[in-house]
This record gives C-alpha cells, structure tokens and sequence, in this order.
C-alpha cells in the first residue's frame, strides 16, 4: 500500500496500492468490499469527500481518478 484515507463514518478504509488499484475494506469485518481499477502506475495518494460519497486517486501515471463509492 501506498496511502491510505478512512470514509468520515470511520468505517470504510481505502487504500492506494502499487499494483495501480484502490481497494476498499470493511474496518469491522477486515473483508475487502471492492477493487477500483483505472490507473496504469501505482497510486500514491487517496483523498475521501468529506460526505463519505466519493473517492480521489492520484497515480504515478499523472492522472486522477474521481470514483463514486456509494
């Protein structure tokens, strides 16, 4: 992993990993909820929206991804 961000419930952690994915993970239960996939280099930082509704990931590869989570 290379970052890491917590949806504002606390509930729902996100990480950016250096196979270019950003996975979602359920704090309580540990079990992973989702791979987002879009990059082409590793992510390097994570930023959740302070409504919990959306997910910012910056890769490597100069890009930003905006994904709606719930």
């Amino acid at each position: 992993m290379r970052s890491v961000a917590f949806t504002p419930d606390g509930r729902t952690l996100v990480s950016g990993s250096k196979d270019s994915t950003v996975r979602l993970w359920s704090v309580d239960s540990g079990e992973l909820l989702a791979t987002l996939k879009g990059h082409q280099r590793p992510v390097m930082a994570i930023a959740v929206s302070p409504n919990g509704r959306y997910v910012a990931s910056a890769s490597e590869d100069k890009t930003v991804n905006l994904w709606q989570i719930r």
